[in-house]
């Protein structure tokens, strides 16, 4: 009966969607309890921060760095004091008849610092420089890729539940009607050994019957292998346990299906936008090689020997403290068309990006019309199976009523139990199917409405 109502809402045209709040309720689970979300929303704060770390580039930075040394041996240089000045003092003492100028020893000093301090502030900024400016604009497509990035898993992951739940129901269904098979092997027994203590039926149809319901057992314990898989497979999408309780939504079993899903914006086109804009920045960054990087510099600090700090009358500040102002200019003028050739290089991976915009653009709209066919197909094949069941119920109800009249051998009746079982199997596959095809559908025209 809920598959006729389903051929009646097809009938009529029905666009509706049926609404479902547990199948919600549990999609939404899993987006939170998503692991796979929660990395893709890490690497979405990763790309911002390397935004902010990109807008800081064109700050000063400033530094504190500190060198101290001592060396032993070496070059030398001598500096023949007393060779200059010790005449001029022996004629100066014997002028003034006393020792007042001493004599004194000529001098060597060593070339590599001893005992040496540097000391200094360093404070760095770039003035001008293009490619900053481009790592920006890099910096900013990444995070748009990345956020479209985000909304692409998680309408996967709708898709993946919705499948996975429906597949479950699918499992679920098929053992329903495996129950049911058992239920008429049962009563077909019972009618048997009715038959038998009349004298109506021979004693081997019993034997015969207990056959067929060991096969239908055989059959229930792989439906529900397989409905235990289902089960674990949507619960590892909610990462919850395996072997949690799902609970049925019967609305899918008697709702009518839609027909078709008004198509949106997909957002995979977003993310090979933003890819293209990035390939944009790229070449900018590529042909900025000829434009000048001018920088500016300032240094404050103190430089001297250890032992000029020890006196008394000298410090750090005095007289070993110094500034240094610098500005720096970086301008190529050969590099043997290495840069030009980066350029092009730039520009191919340019136009190969555009042509992938387009081609994956044609890509998605294939993808919306082949998930609409297969949904068309698959409501026309629940509708024929609609029928086929309705007429194979007739069928074995009349085969029933003849056998139990004596009209009819019992392996004719085992036939046409075997037809309605089967019938009533490919129905309930169908049906689901159909749910089935138009969550691709829904997928296809991300028509699926994200908070």
């Amino acid at each position: 009966m809920k598959y006729l109502l389903t051929l009646f809402g097809m009938m009529l045209g029905y666009r509706g969607i049926a609404q479902s709040d547990l199948l919600n309720k549990y999609v939404q689970e899993g987006l939170a309890n998503s692991q796979i979300v929660k990395q893709q929303n890490f690497q979405l704060q990763k790309a911002i921060f390397a935004l902010s770390e990109a807008k800081t580039l064109f700050k000063p930075s400033v530094n504190f760095n500190t060198t101290l040394s001592s060396a032993l041996g070496g070059r030398t240089i001598d500096i023949p004091v007393g060779d200059l000045v010790n005449p001029v003092y022996s004629t100066l003492n014997q002028l003034t008849g006393s020792n007042a100028f001493p004599q004194i020893q000529n001098v060597s000093e060593q070339l590599i610092p001893k005992d040496f301090y540097d000391m200094r502030v360093k404070t760095t900024m770039p003035l001008i420089n293009a490619e900053i400016k481009y790592n920006q604009g890099i910096k900013k497509e990444l995070i748009a890729m990345q956020q479209t990035e985000v909304v692409v898993y998680k309408r996967e992951l709708v898709k993946d539940i919705k499948i996975a739940y429906f597949n479950y129901l699918k499992a679920s269904e098929a053992l329903k009607v495996y129950d049911n098979a058992l239920k008429i092997l049962k009563e077909s027994e019972r009618v048997n050994q009715s038959l038998i203590q009349n004298g109506m039926a021979n004693p081997t149809v019993l034997v015969r019957t207990k056959n067929e319901i060991a096969g239908i057992m055989a059959e229930i314990e792989a439906a529900k292998g397989t409905q235990k898989n289902a089960a674990a497979y949507f619960n590892f999408l909610l990462n919850k346990d395996f072997a949690e309780t799902i609970t049925i939504d019967s609305v899918f079993e008697t709702s009518m299906i839609p027909l078709k899903i008004e198509a949106s914006h997909r957002e995979e086109l977003d993310k090979l936008q933003a890819n293209l804009n990035l390939n944009r920045q790229l070449l900018g960054l590529s042909q900025s090689y000829n434009k000048p990087k001018i920088g500016a510099s300032l240094d404050v600090g103190s430089q001297g020997r250890f032992a000029q700090i020890a006196s008394a009358d000298k410090n750090f500040l005095s007289p070993n403290a110094f500034f240094l102002v610098g500005v720096s200019i970086d301008l190529p003028v050969y590099s043997s068309g290495r840069n030009q050739l980066k350029v092009k290089q730039a520009e191919m991976d340019l136009a190969a990006a555009d042509t992938q915009l387009q081609y994956v653009k044609n890509q998605l709209d294939l993808q919306v019309v082949l998930a609409q066919n297969a949904l068309n197909a698959a409501h026309e094949i629940v509708a024929s199976k609609a029928t086929q069941v309705a007429t194979a119920e007739r069928y074995y109800k009349d085969m029933l009523r003849r056998y139990k009249e004596g009209n009819l051998n019992f392996i004719e009746l085992l036939d046409a139990q075997t037809q309605l079982n089967k019938a009533q199997l490919q129905q309930a596959i169908a049906h689901y199917d159909v749910w089935l095809k138009w969550t691709e559908l829904e997928r296809a025209t991300a028509a699926y409405q994200l908070k």
